[in-house]
């Protein structure tokens, strides 16, 4: 059906920030429309379309690396934008402030962490320094150093802040994996820095943490104090969404340790996996998170889906909301755990 998928991914992903920055504008059913197309369309797509979108392959590459760009820079406006409107700017209401909101937390959450997620891993000081910037503006820049120099290295071992464990809840993994991020990102950067002998003000999280306070600071310029407050709402309900991806991808899946403490190398069975069409577009195909993790060089378009990796019951943002309910969570997903540690 699809010759690309890229035309695809630009599409879903590009509308989103559109139809929220009109509602941030114009409000009205076009503050409802932003909100619609991150919720209730893409989890009704995901469950009628049954088709799964093709690996693209060598050509389109440079293209894909433009959207994410294009999407970095999408993502940088709407923040503007949207702080300036819950800051009174654009007359809208208090309902129509919500939904823009939400909307807008929703695509930063979603749509954003997965474009960041895809350039700190590309090639190129402006792809990397974009993604980066992605992830300060709400106030989580020192995920671009823990997630390649810990999470891949350590995924599926205790040593992984964001390896969920067997029967942990997401509220108790979110305190864990943010404090252990945060910290063992800053003991490898640490290590980085000492071999390269640069002045302390080139150490990455200087400008994690100086660019973080940069972004409160522009927030109260744009908004004034409701700004600020909106900042750093944005911010939090960004990164719960974030978390609760690395939640839902890796729960209870873990490597086996050899007897001389070495763990297995990373396979396809130590990552939840969703082939779900809209929402796979939409997060540039991070729900293929075991090939991924084999290969994290590897573009977005050219991801594959393996049919004997652990695939999730339901789309990764019908999870992640399943995953806030830990008894129903649990009922859900430790079984298929079990099933997965005991076949490997």
């Amino acid at each position: 059906m699809f010759r690309s998928p890229l035309p695809l991914f630009a599409v879903v992903t590009l509308t989103a920030p559109a139809l929220i920055a009109a509602g941030a504008v114009f409000g009205g059913a076009w503050a409802v429309a932003g909100l619609i197309w991150m919720t209730a369309l893409t989890a009704s797509l995901d469950e009628l379309i049954t088709i799964t979108l093709p690996t693209s392959e060598g050509d389109e590459f440079p293209a894909a690396d433009g959207l994410s760009l294009t999407l970095a820079l999408a993502h940088l406006g709407l923040w503007v934008l949207v702080i300036a409107a819950l800051g009174g700017a654009t007359g809208l209401e208090t309902w129509e402030k919500l939904a823009v909101f939400t909307g807008a937390g929703l695509f930063m959450g979603q749509v954003s962490n997965s474009n960041a997620h895809e350039l700190i891993h590309r090639p190129g000081r402006v792809l990397r320094r974009a993604g980066r910037w992605v992830y300060t503006s709400v106030l989580f820049g020192h995920h671009a150093s823990a997630h390649p120099l810990v999470h891949h290295v350590h995924v599926g071992t205790p040593a992984d802040p964001s390896t969920a464990r067997r029967g942990e809840s997401f509220y108790r993994f979110f305190k864990r994996a943010w404090i252990g991020g945060f910290r063992e990102g800053l003991r490898a950067e640490n290590k980085r820095f000492e071999r390269l002998n640069r002045p302390a003000y080139r150490h990455p999280y200087v400008a994690y943490v100086g660019g973080a306070v940069a972004v409160l600071v522009i927030a109260a310029l744009i908004g004034g104090a409701k700004g600020l407050i909106g900042a750093l709402c944005l911010a939090g309900f960004a990164q719960t969404q974030l978390m609760l991806s690395d939640y839902v991808q890796h729960y209870g899946l873990s490597r086996r340790i050899d007897a001389a403490g070495r763990p297995e190398p990373v396979g396809i069975r130590h990552s939840w996996n969703a082939p779900h069409l809209m929402s796979s577009a939409l997060m540039l195909n991070a729900p293929r998170h075991s090939d991924h993790h084999a290969h994290p060089q590897r573009p977005f378009p050219a991801l594959r889906l393996g049919e004997d990796a652990p695939m999730l019951p339901r789309s990764l943002p019908v999870m992640a909301c399943v995953a806030l309910y830990p008894r129903m969570w649990k009922r859900v997903m430790n079984p298929l755990a079990d099933e997965w540690q005991a076949a490997d």
